[in-house]
């Protein structure tokens, strides 16, 4: 990726080197479109697919792609950057060839959108892609819901025509969980994961003009869109369409939800273990067992607390997911093992017990969605903690 990246940047410093020299003006035979590229499954930021921007001009001998999605994870404190929500992204221009045939590669299809522009509509938005592109200006703080590959398109185009776009509205009621749900519903484990992180505002239904951070719904949303000129008429926004990439093959779903699946075998785990040390006294196995069941649930309830009040991520913060996994537990979690602490560690479990019970009551009511598979590991965590408070009843 990261020679990739060099490359590019590097081909584009010449050609703007080239283009500055000339003052380039675009011909008429200029176009100017919109290529957005489908999901790809092999890599988790590529699910959500990509958004650029091609300017062709045959008369001037060029054809390039301008993209916002340039990263590399080779920059300094990447993934420490890439948690706190402070990467920093990049635009560069490449050829449209090289650009293609990374995607045709990967079996990834791409759709072109051909826009009805006037040709001081296509040099502005030329220029200002330049000028984005330059090494003062190339680099931009990205955010995942409101400033991206997708978003950061839009605003050139809507930023350099003469007039204003009217969008085709998409009359759903809809909100960033949903639509973040359609992008990884073929990765279990990543949606498992994305539900887990953020929060109740991703539960808010959202505007059509907030759906365009998926390259998809902004493609969507230029399909039928008009432009309001200036003078009071109308005209198409796009003039062409190509499909440029047909898909290579279909994603694949999974018939069976691997999270629900793995977490229901912890809930009969639990139960056996927790039958175990009630009833046969196995109180060494069980205390292992809970060591690293709760050491786990304050890892994921640490990185939980990190995003709430530590990021800059979006709709991280409220996170009812706090109440069954918080950092709490990893520190805890070492204190089973003591018996000096068991006392205290009654306390923390008769605590916890109560939580997640009134968790559980209310767990369709919480202005949060909490998917179906977050259940058996909630009630193995409530389990274990009740089978605790019983136990230590038992023996006081």
């Amino acid at each position: 990726m990261i020679k990739r990246l060099l490359c590019i940047i590097l081909i584009f410093y010449i050609g703007i080197l080239h283009l500055s020299a000339q003052q380039i003006q675009l011909s008429d035979s200029a176009k100017v479109s919109l290529l957005t590229s489908a999901p790809w499954e092999k890599e988790i930021y590529a699910l959500f697919g990509h958004t650029a921007i091609r300017i062709q001009d045959p008369v001037n001998q060029f054809d390039l792609v301008f993209n916002y999605g340039l990263f590399s994870f080779d920059t300094p404190n990447f993934m420490l950057r890439f948690i706190k929500g402070e990467t920093d992204y990049m635009v560069g221009a490449e050829n449209f060839n090289r650009y293609i045939s990374e995607y045709k590669s990967r079996g990834v299809g791409i759709t072109e959108q051909v826009f009805n522009l006037t040709r001081q509509e296509k040099q502005a938005i030329f220029d200002a892609l330049v000028i984005n592109s330059l090494p003062e200006n190339r680099v931009y703080r990205y955010n995942y819901f409101y400033d991206n590959c997708s978003t950061r398109p839009r605003d050139i185009i809507e930023n350099n025509i003469q007039g204003t776009i009217i969008y085709t509205p998409t009359l759903e009621k809809q909100t960033y969980r949903d639509l973040v749900h359609e992008c990884v519903c073929i990765q279990p484990w990543v949606r498992f994961g994305i539900d887990l992180v953020i929060g109740a505002d991703a539960d808010k239904e959202i505007t059509d003009r907030q759906k365009d951070f998926l390259p998809s719904y902004l493609m969507r949303a230029y399909y039928g869109a008009t432009i309001k000129n200036t003078d009071g008429t109308s005209r198409p926004l796009l003039e062409g369409l190509n499909k440029m990439l047909p898909s290579g093959k279909n994603l694949l779903f999974n018939f069976i939800d691997p999270p629900l699946a793995i977490g229901c075998l912890l809930l009969v785990i639990t139960l056996i273990i927790s039958f175990l040390s009630y009833k046969k006294n196995y109180i060494i196995l069980s205390k292992i067992f809970d060591t690293l069941l709760f050491a786990i649930a304050g890892i994921a309830g640490s990185i939980i607390f990190f995003l709430m009040f530590f990021s800059v991520h979006p709709c991280t913060n409220p996170n009812w997911n706090i109440i069954w996994l918080n950092p709490l537990q990893l520190i805890l979690a070492f204190f089973f093992l003591i018996k000096f602490f068991s006392k205290y560690v009654y306390y923390y479990h008769f605590i916890n017990f109560v939580a997640l019970i009134l968790l559980l009551l209310a767990w369709f009511l919480i202005p949060q969605y909490l998917e179906l598979a977050f259940l058996p590991y909630v009630l193995s965590l409530c389990v274990r903690s009740g089978t605790n408070v019983l136990q230590y009843k038992n023996r006081s």
